[in-house]
């Protein structure tokens, strides 16, 4: 089992910068691929951005490229998301998740943390 936390949800202005944690704990693997979700309200849950674990390679959703980055510090079996530029429509419940590479499956899932972005 793998345990996730996420942290540094919160209420911001739009056009602020929040960056979200999320630390593994567990049966952590090296090769697991961590992706950041959210889901806004009468919303179904939406991809925002991945990393695989050991390579790098990341993916992001369009409307939050050039404003979010994923990142992670293996050695702190840590993920982050540093979101800047916010807009309320990024307003949701963010969602750290974990899963083997290359198979789109996250069988792991955090509790999620609130963002809130006023206009």
């Amino acid at each position: 089992q793998v345990q996730l936390v996420e942290s540094g949800g919160g209420l911001v202005q739009a056009g602020g910068s929040l960056r979200l944690s999320c630390a593994a704990s567990g049966r952590t693997s090296s090769s697991y691929t961590m992706g950041w979700f959210r889901q806004a309200p009468g919303k179904e849950r939406e991809i925002v951005a991945t990393i695989t674990w050991s390579g790098g390679t990341t993916y992001y959703k369009d409307s939050v490229k050039d404003r979010f980055t994923i990142s992670r510090a293996n050695y702190k079996n840590t993920v982050y998301l540093q979101m800047n530029n916010l807009k309320p429509e990024d307003t949701a419940v963010y969602y750290c998740a974990a899963g083997p590479p290359g198979q789109g499956l996250y069988p792991y899932w955090g509790q999620g943390t609130q963002v809130t972005v006023s206009s």
